[in-house]
């Protein structure tokens, strides 16, 4: 059983708890991206989307702690897809957001079908770490 004697406390640790896990993996995206030289290759072409699908994940469980994992799942990855399907827009006033570091990092660069497959293997392996740790807490 739980050791929360009060839901809304529950709720605010678990929400500390993905904030914390936005955080780590933000690091662990933006590491990917500058040890590139050492990391091997198939983590250098795959891992940064696959943990920025991740890191959207957690956002959504911060925001809807309260709701089924599935929720958040299906949430981020229609973001994720979203995010990417705007790569096909091409207008000049994005392409210059694209451009800048953070445009880059929020917005992509283009689209690349094989970036679904890593999103969705982001977002599957954040949903799975998150029921493991649910079901730890519970025991």
């Amino acid at each position: 059983m739980s050791t929360c004697n009060k839901r809304s406390a529950c709720r605010w640790r678990d929400r500390v708890t993905y904030i914390v896990a936005v955080f780590v993996v933000m690091v662990l995206g933006l590491g990917s991206r500058a040890f590139a030289d050492v990391l091997p290759v198939f983590a250098v072409e795959h891992f940064g989307d696959a943990l920025w699908a991740c890191m959207i994940y957690f956002g959504f469980r911060t925001c809807y702690a309260h709701k089924k994992i599935s929720f958040s799942l299906w949430c981020s990855l229609v973001f994720c897809f979203a995010i990417e399907a705007s790569q096909l827009y091409q207008a000049d006033w994005i392409n210059s957001l694209r451009k800048t570091t953070l445009g880059a990092l929020v917005l992509g660069k283009g689209f690349l079908t094989a970036d679904l497959v890593r999103y969705t293997a982001g977002a599957a392996v954040a949903a799975l770490f998150d029921l493991a740790w649910l079901w730890r807490k519970r025991l």
